[in-house]
């Protein structure tokens, strides 16, 4: 319930007025049966204007630090994102971390929209980052397709770094469905998981218009602090992703 009234009372009618925003590509999201939405990252505004321009209901796996913050402060914390459909992910890794990718994979098994950042973190510079292989796996695992979703300028309404939000033109972009179907039963190889994954972030690169880099985000963040410090690591660009999408037949069987 208070999904709904956030969505379309209490906040959502406000960020459509002060952020009027092009959507291309709707037409892509099922009506019914579940799906996963696999977007771009660029601000925490992601999670708050994408599924603004979804008929659907949107629900976010979010870092368990928004669950588990002490006192009163923590207690609305919890109690917002609770509300609005998100569950805790742990991304330190191990039972906890598998636990959340369960319940991603239960979401879609019984019908649901799962959005996701296949990043796992923002991009610290507006460039996309190579993807982790949850979405892949839970893909495989649940049987549903993969949406890519591009947001474009949500980087400027909300800079890293910053609690205002700026009035800025904004764009959503919804990719054709990507079906993995052909992988059933290969769930926990690698290298399958990995390319599924590659798939995807090519999707993304060709639907945002970003450079694509093949590194993780988290890891991008570390160099750049490091260069900070006044070390000056390079950061490797690569300017397309299609070559690692690429899955030889002889893997598929």
């Amino acid at each position: 319930m208070l999904y709904w009234l956030m969505k379309w009372v209490f906040l959502g009618p406000l960020l459509k007025a002060l952020w009027p925003t092009k959507v291309v590509g709707a037409e892509n999201i099922p009506e019914t049966g579940g799906a996963i939405l696999a977007g771009n990252h660029l601000a925490v505004a992601d999670s708050f204007f994408m599924p603004l321009r979804v008929k659907r209901k949107v629900t976010f796996p979010a870092k368990s630090e928004y669950f588990t913050e002490p006192g009163f402060k923590g207690t609305l914390k919890k109690w917002f994102f609770t509300g609005v459909g998100q569950f805790p992910i742990d991304r330190s890794g191990g039972n906890a971390a598998q636990a959340a990718l369960d319940t991603a994979t239960r979401l879609v098994r019984e019908g649901h929209l799962l959005g996701i950042y296949p990043e796992g973190t923002r991009s610290p510079d507006g460039r996309l980052y190579k993807g982790k292989t949850g979405v892949a796996r839970i893909a495989l695992e649940s049987g549903g397709v993969v949406i890519p979703v591009a947001m474009v300028g949500t980087d400027k309404v909300n800079p890293i770094g910053s609690k205002m939000w700026w009035p800025r033109r904004l764009e959503v972009r919804f990719g054709k469905p990507l079906d993995f179907s052909r992988y059933e039963g290969l769930s926990g190889d690698r290298f399958i998981e990995r390319s599924i994954t590659d798939e995807i972030m090519y999707a993304l690169m060709e639907l945002s218009g970003q450079e694509y880099v093949d590194i993780y985000a988290a890891k991008a963040k570390e160099l750049l602090a490091a260069e900070a410090a006044g070390v000056k690591p390079t950061v490797p660009a690569q300017p397309s992703a299609r070559d690692a999408a690429r899955v030889p037949d002889s893997k598929v069987g």
